[in-house]
């Protein structure tokens, strides 16, 4: 009897385990693809957003510095996920691309989109060598492009408006405008005042009005000056920055701004990652 029981253990067990596994996995997919997602990953020193519209198309803007953008993912993608519909990469600086070989590592990657700007830097040219190893279709991103990621969800291109191959990295970062809804993000990466001039002179207010501003090169002075912050408007400003990091970002100028605009701010380097989720009818809870 002991040895009838011994014989059918294994195979129930295993059975048991199956079906527990394809239980959680469609309870995950379904629970996953309802609501809208935003989350600004707490990496430290550098800059990775997370984007999953409700149909589930899922967007990675920056990979942040190396060893640092695996773990911050785990708390916004489902473990059985191990793919990305899309990177942007804003500019090619280490901060904001030296995660991104450890995701072509665990990640199947659809596309990858880049603003044009240029680094001589050996984790960049490796990368781009990865890119083209993975077949991985590179797009450059223009004024103008607008990225439909279904459930109502759209990233608008805003700048680079012209070629920037030769630009300092900064000054040719992309700037996007992500809408869900209701609700808007202008995303600017690391770029300067002078691409902000380049973009107030080609947008009017009513494009660039957001509800979010993820402030430009973490919140330093040499970003989000006064003419822009006034067009966008923001409710919420968004600062990616590490604890106690040697740049003293975000700059007290900058947070002096936004006090005197009163713009509520959340920063990673005082309270985490900071995740963003929006029903179906665009009403908005966040973590924090």
């Amino acid at each position: 009897m002991r040895t009838e029981t011994k014989k059918y253990f294994l195979p129930i067990l295993l059975m048991l385990l199956f079906i527990i596994s394809t239980f959680l996995i469609c309870f995950d997919w379904q629970n996953s693809h309802k609501q809208f997602t935003f989350a600004m990953l707490d990496v430290g020193q550098g800059d990775a957003l997370f984007i999953e519209s409700p149909t589930g198309t899922q967007v990675l803007i920056d990979g942040g510095p190396p060893n640092k953008i695996l773990g911050r993912l785990s708390q916004v993608m489902s473990p059985f996920d191990r793919s990305i519909d899309a990177i942007i990469i804003t500019n090619p600086d280490e901060d904001h691309i030296g995660g991104l070989q450890d995701i072509l590592k665990f990640y199947k990657v659809g596309k990858i989109l880049e603003s044009g700007t240029w680094s001589d830097s050996k984790i960049y040219q490796n990368l781009e060598e990865d890119f083209k190893n993975k077949n991985i279709p590179n797009i450059l991103v223009k004024y103008g492009m607008r990225l439909d990621l279904g459930g109502g969800a759209t990233i608008d291109i805003l700048f680079p408006d012209r070629d920037v191959t030769n630009w300092p990295t900064n000054d040719g970062s992309v700037v996007a405008k992500l809408t869900y809804r209701n609700n808007s993000f202008m995303l600017t990466g690391d770029a300067s005042t002078t691409t902000e001039r380049l973009i107030l002179e080609n947008n009017n207010l009513e494009v660039l009005k957001s509800d979010f501003l993820k402030l430009g090169h973490h919140g330093s002075r040499t970003s989000t000056g006064k003419d822009f912050l006034r067009a966008v408007s923001p409710t919420y400003a968004l600062v990616s920055a590490g604890l106690k990091n040697k740049y003293g970002h975000p700059h007290q100028e900058i947070l002096n701004l936004l006090d005197e605009f009163r713009v509520k701010i959340f920063r990673t380097d005082e309270i985490g990652t900071v995740i963003i989720k929006c029903d179906k009818i665009g009403i908005c809870k966040t973590n924090k």
